[in-house]
């Protein structure tokens, strides 16, 4: 047990209180503490009250109550207090041995009454200094585990966040890579200047978005470059493709980078490309100091399939995006995710956090 010299003020303010209480001023409290003689009764209280009180939070809790042996606890705290009890009655006898005057005379009390000093005199005081005592260390034990728990918590949010970040790069940069290697031998020209967007794309993924936030503006043009890549895939006489972006922010907003990356990644992946059938991909992205709105909708196969297919992306699902906007926007953003006559949507709305 570490001794903390604030907990001396503590004791002291206490007993002070209960003696205001019960003689009626500060003056006749000083009084009765520097001349009366049955004042020694008063430091039997202080004493074992406190012996008491330590007993309990340092030995009795952590070895019985924190090891889960609660009617040992029950049974140890209750004895503890008789027996301080007892020892502080025992604290108005050893004031009348030590005073000229009798029994009667300090306490108004006969030696024979034993049990009322025990019962009434006693106990509720001594009964009060372990409760309080004991709520205060278990109230202080319990906001050192919540701050313990959000600590944790807020650790395994990060640790999550970067893994859940991390499972999106390498599919990123296996079909970008994939994109331009496409594209070499139809047009190098186009293809050594979609290398050089892919390049700062790059630098971006690599240097620029390692925070839990970046610039939005940064982010959307991430996207309209990650777009103009992908076009490179697709046949634009059999898929019709139409991308909005509309960034109208003022307040230099920050945005959890790559939120939207994997929707626009599974448009592009799940797009159907039968000639008999219309294709295409559509996007509309507004942004306003109020929040973010992403529409996005691409046709898929004959075949209908659940979002949770559709959105299966190399290791990135539905369930890894709505974790991480979970744990990001809880409950700032709203995702609704649709297949309806071969059509894949996606209704993504996200609220900025008010300043």
């Amino acid at each position: 047990m570490r001794y903390k010299l604030y907990h001396i003020p503590f004791w002291l303010g206490y007993h002070l209180v209960w003696l205001t209480i019960n003689i009626g001023s500060l003056s006749e409290v000083s009084g009765y503490l520097l001349y009366s003689d049955s004042s020694v009764k008063f430091y039997f209280y202080v004493v074992f009250q406190i012996l008491g009180v330590y007993f309990n939070l340092y030995y009795l809790i952590p070895k019985l109550l924190h090891g889960g042996r609660y009617i040992a606890y029950i049974a140890s705290v209750l004895a503890t207090t008789l027996a301080c009890t007892a020892l502080i009655s025992s604290g108005y006898y050893v004031a009348a041995y030590l005073s000229d005057r009798t029994f009667y005379e300090l306490f108004g009390l006969s030696t024979n009454q034993f049990w009322k000093i025990y019962l009434v005199m006693a106990l509720p005081s001594t009964a009060a200094a372990m409760t309080l005592a004991m709520s205060i260390k278990l109230g202080k034990n319990w906001l050192e585990t919540e701050k313990r728990q959000h600590r944790l918590e807020k650790e395994k949010l990060e640790a999550e966040l970067k893994y859940l970040k991390s499972q999106i790069n390498p599919h990123f940069l296996f079909n970008t890579i994939n994109s331009i290697f496409a594209l070499i031998p139809r047009n190098p020209d186009l293809a050594s200047e979609s290398l050089a967007t892919f390049s700062d794309m790059l630098r971006y993924q690599l240097y620029e978005c390692n925070d839990e936030t970046i610039a939005l503006s940064k982010e959307v043009e991430f996207i309209s470059n990650f777009i103009d890549l992908e076009q490179l895939r697709l046949n634009t006489r059999h898929t019709h493709m139409q991308f909005d972006i509309r960034n109208h922010t003022s307040n230099g907003q920050t945005i959890a980078p790559f939120i939207l990356i994997p929707f626009i990644e599974n448009a592009f992946k799940h797009v159907s490309k039968g000639k008999g059938q219309k294709n295409f991909i559509t996007m509309d992205l507004s942004t306003d100091d109020a929040g973010l709105r992403l529409y996005l909708s691409n046709s898929t196969e004959n075949k209908e399939r659940k979002p949770e297919e559709l959105t299966q992306n190399g290791g990135i699902g539905l369930k890894n995006v709505q974790r991480r906007l979970n744990l990001i926007y809880n409950e700032r953003y709203r995702l609704h995710l649709e297949t309806k006559d071969h059509t894949f949507s996606v209704n993504l709305e996200i609220v900025w956090q008010h300043r």
